[in-house]
């Protein structure tokens, strides 16, 4: 198999904001349903955990992985210290154990970390399809989190990665 799903910071923190997650709800089910897939299909998993400041210390509730998603013994969990996911980690060297080219991406927060790991996935080589509508943000100052996801889906959709809904992706 040279495919794993790539789950970014899906974090117990992401839900302990008084500002919620843009269609929150529906995209942890799009993500628990991802996971799901993959696993009957034997694909490996690979959770990215953001490690640092306040809300990600190390061992706290708020860095926790989502309850909703627990890992497995046999996932990757690959801790983080910035938005890029390669940066400063194992997670290439991860990815080439397991003799990964594809990435299936989803995850937290569509402007910082999915963004920047997709494109820093793209510059190493790797394929990725990145799940639309299994990414999420707050909204900021300028925009809503709505324009936000679609912004960076019309930017890394066909560029850096290829757009498909959850319910389309496959696992083989």
């Amino acid at each position: 198999m040279t495919t794993a799903l790539l789950i970014i910071d899906v974090q117990e923190a992401m839900f302990s904001y008084e500002v919620e997650l843009h269609d929150g709800n529906e995209v942890m089910g799009r993500i628990v349903s991802l996971l799901n897939k993959a696993r009957a299909a034997g694909i490996p998993v690979v959770y990215v955990q953001h490690t640092e400041d306040e809300e990600y210390t190390k061992g706290t509730d708020t860095w926790q992985i989502s309850s909703l998603i627990t890992p497995l013994p046999e996932d990757t969990i690959v801790e983080k210290p910035t938005w890029d996911s390669f940066h400063r980690t194992n997670l290439h060297e991860e990815l080439q154990r397991l003799g990964i080219t594809d990435l299936v991406i989803c995850g937290m927060q569509t402007e910082f970390c999915v963004d920047t790991t997709v494109r820093r996935a793209y510059s190493m080589g790797y394929s990725s399809v990145l799940v639309q509508d299994a990414h999420s943000t707050f909204p900021n100052a300028r925009f809503n989190a709505e324009e936000i996801v679609g912004h960076h889906n019309a930017v890394l959709g066909g560029r850096f990665a290829v757009l498909k809904p959850e319910h389309e992706v496959e696992f083989r």
